[in-house]
């Protein structure tokens, strides 16, 4: 069997699973946030009962991240919703927040959730996670069964903790070599999704292995977990290894159990790379697939930089980021908005010296360079959200981001055009004005 194989077997008490079996799969833990917590805490009590109690106050985990530094009555409302569910269920891990002007105020607020579930210590190896995003294949990092669901599966859960899964087909991707200094994880995640198209890896697991994915950090690997759901995949999986223990062991003590593909597991197809060849390359307007190398794309004015998001709004993005505009000691020519992904991301980014960068933090090189100051940790305008959501485009501007979608309207503005690309990839065209191969400057 396959790592996602063996998981589901093991979760639905079963000796073997094959692709297409249903099964009845245990949940580990249940993640949800203020855009789906709400209606998943309304189907939970439509269907068991308002006095019905939850499967397990524990394993449930509430999140508010997506729109939380806004005046919008409606989505401050939600936020109240998942209190008053918290304090209804005595649910441990709740991440309130109420002091919306100063974040800091607020210890137990985290941020973007996929991030502060990593760092909190709820994704461990071997695990089944169920989340109301579709970007919970996230923790798929840790190597554990991790993918997104919608409210009604979730309020199944609440009151059962099992879910009926199909399981998928797992495809391959092996990636060898030295990664180049001027190339990301994000690189690499864009070059796959070009290569097999935003439907290429429908409904099936993605397993990624290689001396270049075992060479990477935790926070790399789920920058590449992350964007499996951008080519249509139900999970993505990285094999645990001493990297995954180390990170794992740091934040919690609870025990797991790794679990790895057989070298005799059947692999729907396999693609190969070498990563020492490769370039930077941006998905184009208006999909994920839209591949292209930066340096094709130097001749397109931009009118702002957005580095942020699960996706690239991480410590070693900034970090990345930083570094280049350290090396290149220039201002941006435009607005560049920095959203760390947690509370400790941003703190991160205004204590940790940037490595190789003359003890500096990335704080301090960011307002060298002329970039707007690191915002409240959020979700923010990743998704768009409320009109006066921080560095939602609410005009038709032409935009660089380290986020994990460009369909029209994502960031707000429905004629908005979005270029997917890495921290530096981001950061060089933030210096230039264009779209830029970060080459130019590293």
């Amino acid at each position: 069997m396959t790592l996602t194989e063996k998981i589901l077997a093991r979760k639905s008490g079963k000796s073997l699973v094959k692709p297409g079996d249903n099964t009845w799969t245990e949940c580990d833990k249940l993640m949800t946030h203020d855009v789906c917590g709400p209606g998943t805490f309304g189907i939970f009590q439509k269907e068991f009962g308002e006095n019905a109690k939850l499967w397990n106050p524990e394993k449930v985990v509430i999140i508010p991240d997506h729109y939380i530094f806004t005046s919008d009555s409606r989505a401050n409302r939600n936020v109240d919703i998942l209190r008053e569910m918290a304090e209804k269920y005595n649910i441990k891990y709740f991440y309130d927040i109420q002091d919306r002007s100063n974040f800091k105020a607020n210890p137990n607020y985290k941020g973007v959730c996929h991030i502060a579930l990593a760092e909190e210590g709820h994704c461990k190896p071997g695990e089944v996670l169920f989340g109301t995003d579709s970007h919970t294949c996230n923790a798929g990092a840790f190597g554990q069964f991790a993918t997104g669901i919608g409210n009604t599966d979730a309020g199944f859960i609440l009151g059962t903790g099992k879910l009926l899964i199909k399981v998928p087909p797992t495809m391959r991707f092996v990636m060898d070599g030295q990664m180049p200094e001027w190339l990301h994880a994000k690189d690499l995640i864009l070059q796959i999704i070009g290569e097999i198209s935003v439907s290429g890896a429908t409904y099936k697991a993605m397993e990624f292995t290689g001396t270049a994915i075992e060479s990477m950090t935790m926070e790399d690997r789920m920058t590449i977990c992350n964007m499996v759901v951008e080519a249509g995949g139900k999970n993505g999986v990285v094999p645990p290894d001493q990297v995954t223990f180390d990170y794992v062991k740091a934040r919690t003590s609870d025990p797991f159990e790794p679990v790895y593909s057989d070298a005799g597991a059947n692999f729907v197809v396999d693609y190969r790379w070498d990563v020492s060849k490769l370039e930077p390359v941006v998905a184009a307007p208006h999909s994920p697939d839209n591949r292209k190398l930066a340096r094709e794309c130097s001749d397109t004015k931009i009118d702002r930089v957005y580095i942020g998001s699960c996706t690239g709004g991480k410590t070693e993005d900034f970090m990345a980021a930083a570094q280049l505009f350290h090396r290149a000691q220039r201002q941006v020519k435009v607005p560049t908005y920095l959203v760390p992904a947690t509370q400790k991301v941003w703190a991160d980014v205004y204590t940790m010296p940037v490595p190789g960068c003359d003890g500096k933090t990335a704080a301090e090189i960011f307002e060298a360079a002329g970039a707007v100051s690191p915002a409240a940790p959020s979700c923010a305008a990743c998704l768009g959200g409320p009109r006066d959501t921080f560095a939602r485009m609410n005009e038709p501007e032409v935009c660089v981001s380290t986020t994990n979608r460009n369909f029209p309207g994502r960031m707000g503005h429905k004629e908005g055009q979005i270029f997917l690309a890495s921290p530096f990839t981001a950061a060089a065209s933030a210096l230039k004005g264009y779209v830029c191969d970060p080459r130019e400057y590293m």
